[in-house]
Formats: C-alpha cells, sequence, structure tokens
C-alpha cells in the first residue's frame, strides 16, 4: 500500500531547467517512479544530450525548447504539448540562475532584473499556464525549486537578489497552495542546501567559501542532486497528498545553526 503511493505511472511531468544538474536528476528520478516525463530547457543542445543520458538508462522522455523568462513561450510550449497529446500532471520549476558577489549598492537594473525574471517571473508564468489546465481537470501536483536562500542570508557572497527571489519563490507557493487547496492542484516546494554540480565544484579550491558552505552545515558536506530529486519525487507523488504549501528544507542542517 504504502510503496505504490510513490509510483507516479500514468503521470506526465514537465520539468523545466531538466538539462543538468538537480533537474537532470528530478527527471531521472520521476521517470524511475512511472512518469512520463518532458524535458525542458534553453539549450537545445544540453537538452538533447540529457534526454540521451535517459535514454540511455532505459527512459524515453519527451523535450521542449523554453525560455521560461517569456510568458508567451510559455503559452506556446503549452498549446505545443496540447497538440502532441500531452496532458501535464506535474509541473517542477526548476529553472533558476544565481549571480553572486554582487553587492547591493552596486548591483546594476541588468543583474536584479535577470535573477528575478527567471527564478520568480519564469516560474509564474509556469505555474499560471499549466496551473489553468489543472484547475480545469481538478486534479495536479506543482513542485518548486526554492531554496535555503529564502530563510537565511548566505555567507560570504553578496546576492540579496536571489535571496529575494528564492523567499518570493517560496511565500507564491504559499499562496497558490492557498487559492487551489480546495481545487484539485497541490503546490508545495523544496529549499535546498548548496548542492554539488558543476557550478558549485569551484568551492573545494576555496578554502574561506568551503569554511562558509561546508563548515556551517553540521553534516559537514553539500548536497547531492538526487538527494533533492528525492525529495521532488515524494512531494510529486500521492505520498504527499495531505502537503500543500509546504516548504521542504533539504538542507543538511544548515539552518538549525
Amino acid at each position: 500500500m504504502y510503496m505504490e503511493r510513490f509510483r507516479l505511472d500514468g503521470k506526465t511531468a514537465l520539468v523545466t531547467g531538466a538539462a543538468r544538474g538537480i533537474g537532470l536528476a528530478i527527471s531521472h528520478a520521476l521517470s524511475e517512479a512511472g512518469a512520463r516525463v518532458v524535458m525542458a530547457d534553453l539549450d537545445p543542445a544540453t537538452l538533447e544530450d540529457a534526454k540521451q543520458q535517459l535514454n540511455d538508462a532505459g527512459y524515453h522522455p519527451e523535450t521542449i525548447e523554453l525560455d521560461v523568462t517569456r510568458s508567451s513561450e510559455v503559452n506556446e510550449a503549452a498549446n505545443e504539448l496540447t497538440e502532441r497529446g500531452i496532458t501535464i500532471d506535474i509541473l517542477v520549476n526548476n529553472a533558476g540562475i544565481s549571480i553572486s558577489n554582487s553587492p547591493a549598492e552596486t548591483m546594476t537594473d541588468d543583474v536584479w532584473q535577470k535573477v528575478m525574471n527567471v527564478n520568480i517571473n519564469g516560474l509564474f508564468y509556469c505555474c499560471r499556464t499549466f496551473g489553468a489546465a489543472m484547475l480545469e481537470r481538478r486534479n495536479g501536483v506543482i513542485v518548486n525549486l526554492g531554496s535555503m536562500s529564502g530563510i537565511i542570508v548566505n555567507r560570504p557572497q553578496e546576492q540579496c537578489q536571489y535571496n529575494a527571489s528564492k523567499a518570493a519563490v517560496h511565500q507564491l507557493t504559499k499562496s497558490l497552495a492557498a487559492e487551489w487547496a480546495t481545487r484539485g492542484v497541490r503546490v508545495n516546494a523544496v529549499a535546498p542546501t548548496y548542492v554539488e554540480t558543476a557550478l558549485t565544484s569551484f568551492v573545494y579550491d576555496d578554502d574561506e567559501m568551503y569554511g562558509h558552505w561546508v563548515g556551517n552545515t553540521p553534516m559537514n558536506r553539500m548536497g547531492q542532486p538526487d538527494e533533492i530529486a528525492s525529495v521532488v519525487l515524494f512531494l510529486a507523488s500521492d505520498a504527499a497528498s495531505l502537503m500543500t504549501g509546504s516548504i521542504v528544507l533539504a538542507d543538511g542542517g544548515y539552518t538549525c545553526w
């Protein structure tokens, strides 16, 4: 009974930012649980490589090129998927960027807007478009990728725009969950710690950064993409059927100190 609740057979999931890192791990996890996965990303070459990796693992994902910062593209993607006979039951808003070491007093408009456009505007556009279709069917699940940075202020890097964007993701998650709770759509978020990917591997060569990132984590390590994907899988499944509006920390204890 219980293990069956983690299965996603017969479900179709759309994962944004799916071509690498956490997004790729999420695509793998949902596929392994039985879902039909649509991998969305901005870079067609990287997306094709990611698709091949899942094919090599025995899965057969769909792909779609998508710039989440353009609401018209999000709408067009939804229409294209409908034309392809694909109905999205699970939306995972994973696309996100971080531009660190940007002191607030010297931050340019471009840096502020770029982070906000991807991390909160793009996420909202996807929630709005795919959530509306879920509401019509009175059934659907949305999992947003927030961050512990939406709860604490990171150090030593200065990144107020990233922290603010992730706090906005958390509040949007709660707001949508409250609006849609009686209409069959659950909305939750995962708030990860620092996760070891190609983009964060530099920390092992930076003693100061390593001391703050890993030294301030009770588990004394960074997270792995599959560990975040496992939490997303849980929230996407019926095992989390009573959960909506939750911000699930997966931070190795970082926010305990």
